[in-house]
C-alpha cells in the first residue's frame, strides 16, 4: 500500500500538455537538488524498493532465456560467419560465459532440432517473463503516483503483453548497442574484417544510438504504464534519461568492482556472472522507478503540492517532507 501523495493530472492546466520546456523551467525555479531529494522520498513511500526487487527478479528471468534463444538462433543459421558473430556477442555478455567451447557449439549445433527447441523455449519464457515485468512497472508506477489500485487483471496483463511486443525492438537495440556493442564490434572485425576505422565509428555511434533507443522506449513506458493520463513524452524524457544514466553508472561501477576486486569472482566462483546480473538488474530497476518518481514529483509541484508523501497517521500534525 502506497503512502506517496496522489499526483493530480495537470496535462490541461494551461490548455496544453506539459513538455520538456515546462519541466526545465520548473526544475530551475524549484531547485534541482530539492526535486531530487523529494523524488527520493516519493520513491521510498511509493514502495519503490519493494517493486524494484520484484522487477529485478522478473528481468533476470527474461534475460537468461532470451540469451538462450539467441544462442539457439545462432545454431540454426546456415552461414557460419553470422552465426559466429551472434554467438560471440551473446557469449561475451552472458552471465555464465562458456568461452570458445560455447561459441563452437552454437555454430556447429548439437543434435538435430536442439537449436529450434532452445529458440522456441527461450522466446516463450522470455516473453512471459517480460510481460510480468511490464505489469510490475505498472504496479510500481501506480504506487509512486499515489494510485492505490492497478487496472483490472485482463487490461493490466493485456497492455503489458502489447508493450512487450512493441518495445522489444528498441530495448533490444539499446541493450545490444550499450552492453554488447563492444563484443559485437570485435566479432565483426574477426569474422567480416571490419577496418579499424569502421570499428572506431561503430564504437562511437553505438552510444548515442543505444541511449536514444532506450530513452524513447522508457519514456513510452512511463507514458502508458501508470493508470492515469500522463504529460507529453518530452516531459517524461527527463525521468527516462535519468533512468538510463543511472543504469549505465550502476553497470560501470559494478564492472569496475568485479574487474578490480578479485574477491567477487573468488567468492561466487562460476556463479559470479549470475550474481552480477542480479545486482545490475536491481540497480537498474531502482533507477527506473526513481526516474519515474522524478516525473511524478515534478508534476505534483506543478499542481501546487510539493509534499511527496501523505501525512504520517501516527503524527497527525506532521508533514512528510524531504528535509
Amino acid at each position: 500500500m502506497t503512502t506517496a501523495s496522489t499526483v493530480p493530472v495537470t496535462t490541461e492546466m494551461d490548455g496544453d500538455e506539459l513538455d520538456a520546456e515546462d519541466a526545465w523551467h520548473l526544475a530551475r525555479r524549484h531547485g534541482v537538488r530539492r526535486i531530487l531529494l523529494e523524488s527520493a522520498v516519493r520513491f521510498r513511500y511509493g514502495d519503490g524498493f519493494t517493486n524494484s526487487r520484484a522487477l529485478a527478479l522478473q528481468t533476470c528471468l527474461a534475460v537468461v532465456p532470451f540469451l538462450l534463444a539467441v544462442m539457439g538462433l545462432a545454431s540454426d543459421i546456415d552461414d557460419e560467419r553470422p552465426a559466429r558473430v551472434v554467438a560471440m556477442t551473446v557469449n561475451a555478455i552472458s552471465p555464465a560465459s562458456g568461452g570458445d567451447d560455447a561459441v563452437a557449439q552454437a555454430v556447429t549445433g548439437g543434435s538435430e532440432g536442439a537449436g529450434e527447441l532452445a529458440l522456441a523455449l527461450g522466446l516463450v519464457l522470455a516473453l512471459v517473463s517480460m510481460t510480468t515485468a511490464m505489469a510490475q512497472v505498472e504496479r510500481g508506477g501506480n504506487r509512486i503516483y499515489g494510485i492505490r489500485r492497478d487496472r483490472p487483471a485482463l487490461a493490466k496483463y493485456g497492455r503489458a503483453a502489447v508493450f512487450t511486443a512493441l518495445l522489444a525492438g528498441p530495448v533490444g537495440l539499446g541493450f545490444l548497442a550499450l552492453v554488447g556493442g563492444g563484443a559485437f564490434g570485435d566479432a565483426m572485425v574477426a569474422e567480416y574484417g571490419w577496418s579499424q576505422g569502421a570499428h572506431h565509428t561503430w564504437d562511437v555511434a553505438r552510444w548515442p544510438l543505444g541511449l536514444l533507443a532506450l530513452v524513447v522506449a522508457i519514456a513510452v513506458l512511463f507514458d502508458h504504464a501508470p493508470r492515469r493520463r500522463q504529460p507529453a513524452l518530452s516531459w517524461l524524457a527527463l525521468g527516462a534519461t535519468l533512468t538510463v544514466l543511472g543504469s549505465m553508472v550502476a553497470a560501470a561501477a559494478l564492472a569496475a568492482y568485479v574487474n578490480l576486486s578479485g574477491s567477487f569472482t573468488s567468492t561466487y566462483g562460476p556463479l559470479a556472472g549470475v550474481f552480477a546480473l542480479l545486482l545490475w538488474s536491481l540497480l537498474s530497476s531502482i533507477s527506473l522507478f526513481y526516474g519515474l518518481a522524478v516525473c511524478a514529483q515534478l508534476e505534483s509541484i506543478r499542481a501546487g503540492d510539493d509534499a511527496p508523501a501523505d501525512d504520517d497517521p501516527g503524527r497527525p500534525h506532521a508533514r512528510v517532507v524531504s528535509g
